[in-house]
């Protein structure tokens, strides 16, 4: 009996060994790319009469291929590529600069076991905007008007997610008087909007008579910062360039966004309140002492907030 058992435990002990050096194959399936991938571009307001569309800018875009599981889109050729997620593959686009441009999208989707399909549509849109007076008279007091960091409230400097969901600096925001220690020159540099009457222009002149306060190297959009180094004030002569009054291009809501106006400065010389933001800045409140911006920063994924007060 004993015999018998120890002879069937030693076929049993065989047959797992045979079967567990079983070599497994693995399959991936079909890792072709998505095909007859396409680009709608709908360009709101278009008629015969109006062939770039009615002034606002808006594009209605819809990306479509065969075997996609998803969609990235790059909106315009001549900026830096930069690959928005679009789950369903349709967004309305707003246009912003201002006049007829053209620009070139470029869609990419994507499928199975990462291959990809890309292709590149151009579209060419009108863009007018008129900012309302009142925005103008409180930013500039209908000629020229200072504005300094309000670091007497808290929240002046804040930052959160760039994204049209959200509109407060959820991850962070400045105390009073919080960089008074390390980076005075945040409330010391002032920045001057001036209405040019003569000709209808506006410009900014920026003053930094204690530096700069940015980030360094690729992150800082200002000129003249070093490559490296932690954040803070650095030498900067100041500059004054002129800004022009846009349609926001964040695609925020008009109720957190109610003035749907924002601040596009010219040149590479001046900035706003924090030397590493882009040069769009939307105005979420103004008042004649008060000013409440957001902007992106050069680290894309961020939404920087400021509070400024009039001189």
């Amino acid at each position: 009996m004993k015999r018998n058992i120890k002879h069937l435990l030693s076929v049993l002990i065989l047959i797992i060994v045979f079967y567990g050096c079983q070599k497994t194959n693995y399959t991936l399936g079909d890792l072709s790319a998505p095909t007859e991938l396409t680009i709608t571009a709908e360009i709101v307001g278009q008629t015969t009469a109006t062939p770039n569309g009615d002034g606002s800018g808006d594009v209605k875009i819809t990306i479509t291929a065969k075997n996609a599981l998803s969609y990235k889109v790059d909106y315009d050729a001549n900026t830096p590529l930069d690959l928005v997620y679009l789950p369903t593959g349709a967004v309305t686009k707003k246009y912003t600069t201002l006049g007829l441009n053209t620009y070139r999208i470029t869609a990419v989707a994507y499928g199975k076991g990462g291959t990809s399909s890309t292709i590149t549509k151009d579209v060419s849109v009108r863009s007018d905007f008129t900012v309302a007076p009142a925005i103008v008279t409180s930013l500039t007091g209908g000629t020229s008007k200072s504005w300094v960091v309000d670091k007497s409230v808290g929240g002046h400097f804040g930052v959160g997610p760039w994204n049209a969901g959200s509109v407060t600096p959820e991850w962070w925001g400045a105390s009073v008087n919080e960089k008074v220690a390390c980076c005075n020159c945040f409330y010391t540099s002032t920045f001057t909007f001036t209405k040019v009457t003569a000709n209808n222009t506006y410009s900014l002149q920026v003053t930094t008579p204690d530096g700069a306060f940015t980030k360094t190297g690729s992150l800082a959009s200002i000129p003249g910062i070093p490559g490296s180094g932690s954040e803070g004030c650095y030498a900067y002569g100041g500059g004054t360039a002129n800004f022009t009054f846009i349609p926001p291009s964040s695609g925020v809501s008009t109720t957190a966004s109610p003035l749907q106006t924002s601040i596009l400065l010219g040149g590479t010389n001046t900035f706003i309140g924090y030397g590493s933001l882009q040069k769009e800045y939307e105005i979420l409140a103004i008042t004649p002492t008060y000013l409440y911006l957001r902007a992106q920063g050069t680290e894309t994924g961020n939404a920087w907030y400021l509070k400024l007060k009039s001189l």
